[in-house]
């Protein structure tokens, strides 16, 4: 069993958002393995990052994603920050996989830098800490990625409308094309 297509992407790409509409389209169902990581640790992603740091939430969502590529076979959203786990990065190589992109202007208005919910962008400047993060991880979204989609300016729907398209086209892995709905 393989998702239709795993989403990723920086905090504000639209990650749930598209990830649900996708789904939607494509007449599956979603899944979003930050859900998965606080099932997992029986609390917030705030609190893990807290309580039991950085390292231990990426372990948990390192064991979220590889069980959610596994048994999912609808549309999944990965967290932000899953593409810097080699492993995650090489299990994606057998999955359709859609990058959203945002710019750095966007995805603050987006997120709004909010602290409280993601605690990497915490800190005395979240702009430049966000700048730092999208810089650090681009090269590692679009290793990952099949297919790769701006948001900034564009509607969820027609962002659907444009990742289907492009999900139609490719071939993930060499093999079985995926069919749009």
């Amino acid at each position: 069993m393989s998702p239709r297509a795993v989403v990723i992407g920086p905090p504000g790409s639209g990650k749930t958002t598209v990830g649900r509409l996708l789904a939607d389209h494509l007449g599956v169902a979603f899944r979003d393995t930050d859900d998965d990581v606080v099932r997992l640790a029986a609390k917030p992603i705030p609190d893990i990052f807290t309580t039991d740091g950085e390292p231990a939430f990426r372990a948990l969502e390192e064991q979220a994603v590889a069980t959610a590529l596994d048994e999912h076979p609808g549309v999944l959203s990965l967290g932000g920050g899953a593409v810097i786990s080699e492993r995650t990065r090489k299990l994606l190589a057998d999955h359709p996989v859609v990058f959203l992109t945002v710019g750095l202007a966007e995805g603050a208005r987006r997120t709004g830098l909010a602290q409280t919910s993601r605690p990497l962008l915490a800190g005395v400047n979240p702009r430049a800490t966000f700048k730092a993060l999208l810089d650090a991880r681009l090269p590692l979204y679009r290793e990952a990625a099949d297919v790769e989609q701006p948001t900034d300016g564009l509607e969820p729907w027609r962002l659907v409308e444009l990742v289907a398209g492009k999900l139609a086209e490719i071939r993930p892995g060499g093999t079985t094309p995926v069919a749009d709905a």
